[in-house]
């Protein structure tokens, strides 16, 4: 801003404060004096409960903090039971989980192994082992089934 803008702000200000600085001063309106009177002598009537903390008696504002110190800590106890409820109840829910993850390790390493094995074998070989186990394991499924209508069917 420049000088003289200043000048003039201050001189605006010195004018409105002559202004203001006349005025009469405000009296209060009629009854506010035993309006505010009886209020405050309402207020020291009241029971201590009632009153603001401060102005309570020293034994109940340190009952007061010892309940409020008892509630925090018992609040914290409860709260870690049942953060430790929860964590079970999340290990129960997320141990199947746990296995799958296992499972898919063991899938991944085997997976792994017979690709550094299989990196020196044709694939025809693969295949046709793939196909002699799965053949193994039909076989075993209908010699299971015989032996089972063999032994408990026709007893």
């Amino acid at each position: 801003m420049r000088r003289s803008e200043e000048t003039r702000i201050d001189q605006v200000a010195a004018r409105v404060d002559r202004c203001l600085r006349a005025l009469p001063p405000r009296s209060a309106p009629e009854g506010f004096e035993q309006r505010v009177l009886a209020e405050l002598r309402r207020r020291a009537a009241r029971p201590w409960w009632r009153r603001a903390y401060g102005e309570w008696p020293l034994l109940p504002r340190a009952g007061l903090i010892a309940v409020c110190a008892g509630s925090t800590l018992g609040a914290w106890r409860v709260a870690g039971w049942l953060a430790a409820d929860a964590a079970l109840a999340l290990h129960r829910v997320a141990a199947p989980l746990f296995a799958v993850r296992e499972l898919l390790r063991a899938v991944l390493a085997a997976d792994a192994s017979l690709r550094l094995v299989g990196g020196g074998l044709a694939p025809h070989w693969l295949q046709g082992g793939a196909v002699v186990t799965a053949l193994a394991y039909v076989a075993l499924l209908g010699l299971g089934a015989t032996a089972y209508r063999t032994l408990y069917l026709e007893s």
